[in-house]
């Protein structure tokens, strides 16, 4: 179906209006995953087919991210389809046994949702999500012989590894509007509204046609960067078009193939779930962390044997603008070793993940993924962003 509008009609007095509406939407669209989940887990995906165009009434883009900004759901149920392709290289057994040191070293809970959930920045998975408020959220990662549950309810945070009977328990934090603090979106309406942020004159938002998604009639909102060098290609996400709710997220890179990041309902109610749905007690034998238990026990001893980073007050440089920034680290020391260097199978990892590249600013290498790279230069410099290899070479010259 061809667009409800194209890239120019997106006029300066609209990018205005369109700036206003996701405002809007970050403060009105109803969070449904669970508190402390890791920044890893940007990563969702499902493989969700579409079926049909259904003939729904013309919007225009402003209307439509209005309409998500206007959607008052906050009770639902579903099945949520996850994957992530980031490009990153097979770990192998140094996967395992980088996951395997990382719980040796701390007596850290495997129920830690920091941790757990980690496991959403790559490959295909199952979640169950159920939402009654702002106060009650569930999240349960299917896996072959286990479940693992995060469970908001009121104050209380909990964690639960069926797979090791552990037990992870934590409180709920409040941001300054009195929302409950999230460490990064999970579901396709948090990662619709982290997208709607990126909405500026740098940036065109069409309405591409209609779609069906979990048996409902949605809308396709299609945000783009105007200018090329992001490897960012195109952000869509399916909205409901009866309660503006984002369904769907989907992110392609400019580079092509499949989806980065596509994250979407197989299934949804909007029904209140029941109240038991987020009652929760540690069973019989399970092991019970406490939040902050590891901070003031062993793992303390070892953190306070190494030396606190100071960060800069100022923060990170940024050079560009909009899809095409790129932030500037200096690390104040030697760039990353090479893999001749670090040996063994760390050092083949990194010269799988990168490219040597060479310009004004010397030499350096350059980390890649599908969607984020990184150019790390001998004399210690990081320029990063959701950008080519050709930008980032392109701005540590300019840079001299």
């Amino acid at each position: 179906m061809a667009p409800y509008e194209t890239d120019d009609s997106t006029t300066a007095g609209e990018v205005d209006d369109l700036r206003a509406g996701r405002r809007k939407a970050a403060r009105y669209v109803v969070p449904v995953a669970v508190v402390g989940v890791a920044a890893a887990t940007i990563g969702l995906v499902p493989a969700i087919a579409d079926s049909g165009d259904p003939d729904l009434p013309k919007i225009t883009a402003q209307q439509l991210i209005e309409k998500i900004a206007a959607s008052d759901v906050e009770q639902l149920s579903g099945t949520v389809k996850v994957s992530t392709d980031l490009g990153l290289p097979d770990l192998g057994g140094l996967e395992s046994g980088l996951m395997s040191g990382a719980t040796r070293s701390g007596d850290g809970s495997s129920a830690d949702p920091s941790s757990k959930l980690m496991e959403l920045a790559s490959g295909t998975h199952t979640l169950r999500v159920a939402a009654d408020g702002p106060d009650k959220q569930k999240l349960s990662l299917l896996e072959n012989a286990a479940e693992y549950s995060l469970i908001h309810n009121g104050k209380d945070v909990w964690g639960y590894d069926s797979a090791s009977n552990e037990v992870y328990h934590g409180t709920a934090t409040e941001s300054a509007d009195g929302k409950t603090k999230e460490d990064a979106p999970t579901t396709p309406q948090e990662l619709a509204e982290e997208a709607l942020k990126s909405v500026d004159d740098t940036t065109s938002v069409t309405v591409d046609g209609t779609t069906q998604i979990a048996g409902r009639d949605a809308y396709r909102l299609v945000i783009k960067p105007k200018d090329s060098g992001s490897t960012v290609g195109a952000i869509t996400i399916g909205v409901d078009s009866k309660t503006g709710l984002p369904l769907k997220f989907t992110l392609t890179p400019a580079s092509g193939g499949s989806a980065v990041v596509d994250a979407g309902f197989t299934q949804v109610s909007f029904a209140k779930p029941a109240a038991s749905t987020f009652d929760f007690s540690p069973p019989k034998g399970a092991k019970v962390t406490e939040e902050g238990e590891v901070a003031a026990g062993a793992g303390a001893e070892e953190h306070a044997q190494k030396p606190e980073a100071v960060p800069s007050e100022e923060g990170p440089e940024i050079i560009g603008e909009g899809w095409n920034s790129i932030a500037v680290f200096d690390t104040g020391g030697e760039g990353m070793p090479s893999g001749a260097e670090a040996g063994g199978e760390f050092g083949g990892f990194l010269d799988s993940l990168g490219d040597k590249v060479t310009g004004k600013f010397g030499e350096g290498t350059v980390f890649k993924t599908r969607l984020v790279n990184a150019l790390m230069t001998d004399d210690g410099k990081v320029y990063v962003g959701t950008v080519t290899k050709d930008a980032l070479v392109k701005a540590a010259d300019a840079a001299k």
